[in-house]
C-alpha cells in the first residue's frame, strides 16, 4: 500500500493548514500533488509536507 501523504494548501484564502492523503489502492507511476485539489477551497495550489 502507498504511504499516506501529508499536503498544504498555498492558497492564502483557504482556512485548512493540512490534510493526510491515504492511498488504499495502488496508484500510476506519474500520481502526484499536482493531480489533487483542496478538499477545503477546491483550489490546485498545493504542496508536500515532507518530514
Amino acid at each position: 500500500m502507498p504511504a499516506t501523504k501529508e499536503i498544504t494548501c498555498d492558497d492564502p484564502d483557504c482556512e485548512l493548514d493540512m490534510f493526510e492523503n491515504h492511498y488504499t489502492y495502488d496508484v500510476p507511476e506519474d500520481h502526484t500533488v499536482d493531480d489533487l485539489r483542496c478538499p477545503y477551497c477546491g483550489g490546485r495550489d498545493l504542496s508536500l509536507i515532507e518530514v
